[in-house]
């Protein structure tokens, strides 16, 4: 994913991955990118790195410089001394020697990554399109920056044909449809944009994307009757449409048709057109919809199985079930976190949701269980130690649950909290061993570290 041109000062709105790792001061350089020179040049050239490294860039402006009067042919200093002149916000003097770095290495990607992201520092927006352009020679994602850039520096109908052109290619995303009705927000023409959109219909009814972006259009004016009338226009001249029940599902359940709504949810979720973003979104709204309609809370778990496979994204049921949390319905957030720990056995914040819920529910066993799998994948965790001790206890192997609490309290360190329920656990655990002493030793103990904590 990308960056935006959020502000000024966050730079560059939309850079690949790889651009956006912070070079080590060797990183960028090898002996190839050198060639060969004197061992002069490699001298001053390495004592700029490591000056560079330590943040001193006026020094290794100057080491750089003596490079140039060594050999003024290598692209590399050139691009060194463009890093170290943006650091020091000189960002002309910067730009010049990217430039000049990018003309004796023209076929360098870093070299131009650079150049985009100062004229961005600098909004010099034309300045950067020009060099995105010779980017997607490299990689073709960088359409989605190109976009980005034909949005800020008000090429609209550029980004648009851009931004159709993604989706032709890519399938629909919830990011791309965002910057589209930005667009509309800003050009405020929209009785044009229908009338082009309505025409490009009756041109062209196979291109879904204008359907889809007339709904838009109607969706952001209120005007939910329109935009559900070309949304069954997009069914009718393809039948097969998952994009048109992206809209649909929406409208039916505002109608309050929740069978409909449910079989364009599926359909939205099978289809391999649609991004797992837009996905969520759906499925976020039927998880409200759920709320007031719980009759169809077992449709809910079946189709977020359905999505869980569809998409690999086992992180799903914990989402849910923080959502469920969040309505404080927690046995149905324990529900879904069971479920995620199925998918995604080994996350720490997960098991310790679900161990915290199946004690509140008196599921006992299954916390005992998942509590002795936890502690072999985190056998340094003093909460498991504790959770598993209070498993146990419930259950009356009070032995077994004082081996547990104890082996717990070496692992526990500057938790005073925690320190006072493990104590507690382990009164429980002697009282219930017959041990009356040892049982009220570790009460008092208890009791003593919960004044410190008043």
């Amino acid at each position: 994913m990308k960056y935006l041109f959020i502000t000024l000062m966050m730079a560059i709105l939309a850079f690949p991955v790889k651009s956006q790792e912070v070079p080590q001061p060797l990183q960028d350089v090898n002996q190839d990118d050198l060639g060969n020179v004197t061992d002069e040049f490699q001298e001053y050239f390495f004592e700029a790195l490591k000056q560079k490294g330590i943040e001193n860039y006026e020094k290794a402006i100057i080491a750089l410089e003596k490079c140039l009067s060594l050999d003024s042919e290598r692209a590399v200093v050139y691009f060194e001394l463009g890093k170290n002149y943006r650091e020091l916000e000189q960002f002309d003097k910067a730009i010049d020697n990217f430039q000049k770095a990018h003309e004796l290495q023209p076929k360098k990607e870093p070299i131009l990554v650079y150049l985009f992201q100062t004229y961005g520092m600098t909004e010099d927006y034309d300045g950067a399109i020009a060099t995105v352009k010779k980017l997607i020679s490299f990689d073709k994602t960088y359409k989605e920056d190109l976009a980005n850039l034909y949005l800020l520096n008000k090429n609209y109908d550029e980004a648009l044909g851009l931004l159709d052109e993604l989706d032709e290619e890519l399938g629909v995303s919830s990011y791309r449809n965002s910057m589209r009705r930005q667009i509309y927000a800003r050009t405020s023409n929209t009785g044009a944009q229908i009338d082009n959109l309505q025409q490009s219909i009756t041109d062209n009814p196979e291109v879904e994307q204008n359907y889809l972006n007339l709904i838009y259009i109607y969706s952001e004016q209120g005007d939910e009757e329109e935009a559900f009338m070309v949304a069954q226009e997009l069914l009718e001249a393809n039948p097969g449409s998952s994009i048109a029940h992206l809209a649909l599902y929406k409208f039916y359940l505002n109608k309050g048709d929740a069978d409909a709504a449910v079989a364009s949810m599926k359909i939205v979720f099978e289809s391999e057109e649609i991004d797992v973003e837009s996905k969520f979104k759906v499925l976020n709204d039927f998880l409200t919809f759920v709320q007031d309609n719980p009759a169809y809370e077992e449709v809910l778990i079946q189709v977020a199985g359905k999505l869980t496979e569809w998409e690999n994204a086992p992180k799903l049921y914990e989402q849910l079930g923080q959502y469920y949390m969040k309505k404080n319905n927690r046995e149905d957030a324990l529900t879904f976190f069971e479920l995620g720990l199925k998918e995604n056995p080994d996350n720490f914040e997960l098991i310790r949701n679900t161990l915290l819920l199946q004690l509140e529910f008196e599921k006992y066993e299954a916390a005992r269980d998942l509590s002795a799998e936890a502690l072999e994948s985190f056998p340094s965790q003093a909460v498991f130690y504790l959770l598993q001790g209070v498993a146990l206890n419930k259950l009356a192997d009070f032995e077994a649950a004082e081996e547990s609490l104890m082996e717990g309290l070496d692992y526990l360190i500057d938790d005073i909290r925690m320190e006072v329920d493990f104590y507690s656990q382990l009164a429980i655990s002697y009282n219930g061993m017959n041990n009356v002493s040892k049982a009220e030793e570790y009460r008092r103990k208890a009791q003593n570290l919960k004044k410190e904590i008043n």
